[in-house]
């Protein structure tokens, strides 16, 4: 059954706007707040809220469409076969609950495996990051260009800076060697919106030493309607269905960050 792309996005930027809506009228009442694997691992009513609100929404619409989300509200998926729903309902839950800023719901739409509709939605910047595979990428209807490369002293590189002092991370190394050299870092608290920033050239590149794939699912579709790259630490395709370590960049660049990793000891 051949799906309609261009009508599906237009379904999925409706319900991303009606979520966000949900987002911010929540933020009127006090938040109840969990930790999931660590201390720093934060969830939120909220989160589950809006991952069942997409799943229903989704289940309603496109019954015979799969669902990978954040919050684990739908059964655990072993392959992205046919069209495959992957969702962060709030990317950047520890933004959210401190800042009530800089956090995103992220949509990204897969069929067998290609990602074909990416959303990333900045709900209070109210940006929405959008792109359909051979379509272009856009921000809020305005296309974005293709990236302008930059000398690796020249770039602007998203980086969590903890990657960079915690003593059991076997990337601290090389990951210090890049910082070294680039011209500056800087950490938004959202790998959504960091992704989406390559994007549309507001950085040259993201590097994540563990990311899931709701994180970058809907930005990787981005990145290839202007020219981007991304792949694993070692330059490898991104696993769809399981953690990852992620470099993003401009071609170039991305190619010389990769290849601070291969040949590492690790």
């Amino acid at each position: 059954m051949s799906v309609d792309w261009l009508e599906l996005e237009k379904v999925a930027k409706a319900w991303t706007y009606e979520a966000a809506g949900l987002i911010k009228q929540s933020l009127a009442n006090p938040i109840h707040i969990e930790a999931k694997s660590n201390p720093d691992d934060l969830v939120t009513e909220v989160d589950r809220a809006i991952e069942s609100f997409f799943y229903h929404k989704i289940d309603q619409t496109y019954p015979e469409h799969h669902f990978l989300g954040e919050e684990g509200i739908a059964e655990e998926l072993n392959s992205l076969d046919g069209t495959v729903w992957i969702i962060d309902p709030i990317d950047g839950t520890m933004n959210f609950v401190h800042q009530k800023y800089n956090f995103a719901i992220s949509v990204a739409v897969y069929h067998d495996g290609v990602g074909m509709v990416g959303l990333i939605y900045d709900v209070m910047n109210d940006e929405l990051f959008h792109a359909i595979r051979g379509h272009g990428a856009y921000v809020n209807n305005e296309e974005l260009v293709p990236v302008k490369e930059r000398p690796l002293h020249e770039s602007i590189i998203g980086l969590n800076a903890k990657w960079l002092v915690q003593e059991k991370n076997p990337y601290k190394n090389p990951l210090k060697a890049l910082v070294r050299d680039v011209r500056s870092i800087r950490s938004y608290g959202s790998a959504a919106l960091e992704i989406a920033y390559v994007a549309a050239d507001r950085l040259d590149g993201y590097i994540s030493v563990n990311l899931s794939p709701w994180d970058y699912a809907a930005g990787i579709v981005l990145l290839e309607e202007v020219g981007c790259k991304a792949s694993t630490f070692r330059g490898e395709h991104l696993d769809y269905l399981q953690k990852s370590t992620v470099i993003v960049g401009k071609p170039s660049l991305h190619k010389e960050m990769v290849s601070s990793y291969v040949g590492e000891e690790l």
